[in-house]
């Protein structure tokens, strides 16, 4: 029986060993798409890469580990590993999400599941009463964002998961902005937990790729059928960026939370800034809750400019100079956002403002430069 291994050792070694050909440390890049059999179906473990790769299977090895599951999955993108949960469904039933989740999931939930009779019900799971006060004989699956995106929003993952068990409801947690150094949900009562491995897990904006990590043996089976009969499987080359990247998850996610703690601070304490959005905040939402179940507080952040309007975050985002202004989070180098243009666009202008997610909102993915540089660049820009 393998040694349990703390995390640090774990993003290292975990569910890994030397290639059993010449003893590689790092595994190979199995660049093939099939494998020679001696008889039909006589073959040494792998007979085409759809199925399994062994590049893939040494990432998928090593995302149960740092998650402290059983089961690792890799996807095409995050969105597929999400996709692969969704049919798990079947026509009536009904999901319980959270309100203030990344416009790609909204997208993926509203424009193709509701279409193939899947209702959706997204609710501010911060208040775990709102939940049970929505399921209903129909209700199959909780999905959770934790912190969400961009609001920063902390969920109660123990106390939703006891909901979840009391009415028989699968409990899918999205890890991305937390990582599994802050938190890993399977401790909390989660049954599926769901990274963007783009983010954080690989770490250096050079791969897409997603994951999901599960205990149980028949959900592991059921989603592993998925994935092979739809095919959104990542390819040995991004298998292999995104274990390498893995294997530094802890000393940058380090910090990543020095840096975000510093920028949280600094832009709270600016005249130019209305709000700040950080769940390390004793004044944030849940901030109890966060400091329970996160080692840390994390990267990301968003903020309000004085002023309040789309004008004045479109001064700001073009200004900067050292956060590059683009899409996703969560890589070495630090990014800004404008989430109502940019990853909320796909969401109704009216259903963003609901959440939070209104014009004026910045988004930042603070990344592992010196943090006095970064402040530097975000006074300039604020002016």
């Amino acid at each position: 029986m393998e040694k349990k291994l703390r995390f640090n050792s774990a993003t290292i070694h975990g569910g890994q060993s030397p290639d059993p050909a010449y003893g590689a440390v790092m595994p190979p890049i199995y660049q093939t798409s099939t494998y020679a059999q001696t008889t039909p179906g006589g073959h040494k473990g792998y007979e085409y890469s759809r199925t399994h790769n062994p590049t893939r299977t040494a990432l998928e090895k090593s995302l149960a580990s740092i998650e402290n599951g059983k089961h690792g999955l890799a996807f095409a993108s995050g969105l597929a590993a999400m996709d692969a949960v969704m049919k798990l469904l079947s026509p009536g039933d009904e999901v319980i999400s959270t309100h203030d989740l990344y416009g790609g999931s909204y997208r993926l939930f509203t424009k193709i599941f509701e279409d193939f009779g899947i209702k959706f019900h997204f609710v501010p799971m911060e208040n775990t009463a709102r939940i049970s006060e929505t399921i209903n004989d129909n209700t199959r699956l909780i999905w959770v964002e934790t912190p969400t995106n961009p609001m920063m929003n902390v969920i109660d993952i123990a106390a939703i998961a006891k909901v979840a068990k009391e009415h028989n409801l699968l409990l899918a947690v999205d890890n991305t902005f937390a990582s599994p150094y802050l938190q890993q949900p399977l401790n909390f009562g989660a049954d599926i937990v769901m990274h963007s491995a783009t983010k954080y897990l690989a770490g250096h904006s050079d791969v897409v790729l997603g994951s999901l990590v599960v205990n149980d043996d028949s959900l592991k089976e059921r989603l592993s059928f998925i994935q092979n009969a739809s095919g959104a499987v990542p390819g040995p080359m991004d298998s292999f960026l995104t274990l390498r990247g893995i294997k530094t998850l802890h000393v940058r996610l380090q910090r990543h939370c020095e840096n975000g703690k510093a920028v949280a601070e600094y832009l709270a304490n600016h005249p130019g800034v209305e709000k700040v959005f950080w769940p390390g905040f004793e004044t944030h939402p849940n901030h109890d809750v966060a400091k329970a179940q996160m080692k840390d507080f994390g990267g990301m952040l968003s903020f309000i400019p004085k002023g309040a309007d789309y004008n004045a975050a479109m001064k700001i985002v073009e200004k900067l100079q050292l956060f590059t202004l683009a899409e996703s989070l969560g890589g070495v180098e630090s990014l800004a956002g404008h989430p109502a243009s940019m990853t909320h666009a796909s969401i109704p202008k009216e259903e963003r403002e609901k959440s939070g997610v209104v014009d004026a909102l910045i988004r930042l993915s603070v990344g592992i430069e010196d943090a006095q540089d970064l402040i530097e660049d975000l006074a300039q820009a604020i002016g």
